[in-house]
């Protein structure tokens, strides 16, 4: 018997929301989906890629003081069809990859992109399709 069904939503802290969330739909293509403000006054957005169920949580509660991401310390996985085409995408927004492409020893292709506030942004282009 599991204990938990499904992962719902990932929370990240960012200090600039309009600026991240912009991000996340100009670059990634992530659609928002909900914005609502937490009873102690966080503002929250949500936003979903195309095929997922799974929800990115930004918040900015800046009572909290400013982000400091450490480097390797998370980072959110996609998958591309084509980090080629992808590439070409970032360049539109004067961008590239922070790290890549590389193969993997599965063939995979992968490359990063750093998120406002320094979150990584893994994107993958599958071997097998």
């Amino acid at each position: 018997m599991a204990i938990v069904k499904k992962l719902l939503h990932t929370r990240m802290r960012v200090d600039d929301l309009d600026r991240t969330v912009d991000f996340y739909k100009t670059i990634l293509g992530l659609e928002e989906v909900e914005r609502q403000e937490s009873p102690r006054g966080s503002k929250l957005v949500f936003l979903r890629t195309p095929d997922s169920e799974e929800l990115i949580e930004l918040t900015c509660f800046p009572g909290s003081g400013p982000v400091q991401v450490q480097p390797d310390l998370v980072h959110l996985a996609f998958a591309v069809e084509s980090l080629e085409q992808f590439s070409q995408h970032l360049q539109t927004h004067a961008m590239a990859f922070s790290d890549g492409p590389h193969t993997t020893a599965a063939g995979d292709k992968i490359a990063f992109i750093d998120a406002p506030e320094g979150y990584e942004i893994e994107l993958i282009e599958s071997a097998r399709g």
